[in-house]
């Protein structure tokens, strides 16, 4: 099993890499509730100790599909798809998604996702607590003033 590489670590702040998009298929993990091994998975929480979201990156072989259908009691999730080309179902509706297609899913929403193409589907998804969101983006952010000094980019 591929591990990640931990870049730098502070009190504010995780970086980790996990290689290119190519090196995601070598990942894989111990479900928690299944016990089975699934391939090319890598959950991002605990690496990053992320404390609002789970990012996930996932590869689906040629021809397969995730193997389960799936909800959640709480968190809503956005798939962003990075390669490749497949077939996404939803409750009963069913829809192609390919390289650049994005979609959020509700967290009562039944999901299920199949790679119907010759190569690697691969998508990053994240998973958090639906509706938890209350300022976001520019509402949210605010601009710091950084000496030179202190500036380590001009360096």
């Amino acid at each position: 099993m591929k591990k990640t590489e931990e870049l730098s670590t502070g009190n504010n702040y995780t970086a980790i890499n996990i290689g290119n998009l190519d090196s995601v298929k070598d990942y894989s993990l111990i479900h928690p509730k299944l016990g089975t091994e699934i391939k090319g998975k890598l959950f991002l929480k605990e690496l990053t100790k992320s404390t609002g979201t789970q990012i996930s990156f996932t590869s689906i072989p040629a021809y397969s599909e995730i193997g389960y259908f799936h909800k959640h009691r709480k968190d809503e999730e956005t798939y962003i798809f990075l390669k490749g080309e497949g077939k996404f179902q939803i409750d009963d509706d069913c829809f192609e998604v390919k390289e650049g297609s994005i979609v959020r899913v509700a967290p009562d929403a039944i999901r299920g996702l199949k790679n119907s193409m010759d190569d690697e589907l691969v998508f990053i998804c994240i998973q958090s607590k639906a509706d938890s969101l209350e300022e976001h983006s520019t509402e949210d952010g605010y601009r710091c003033i950084v000496e030179d000094k202190d500036n380590l980019l001009t360096k």
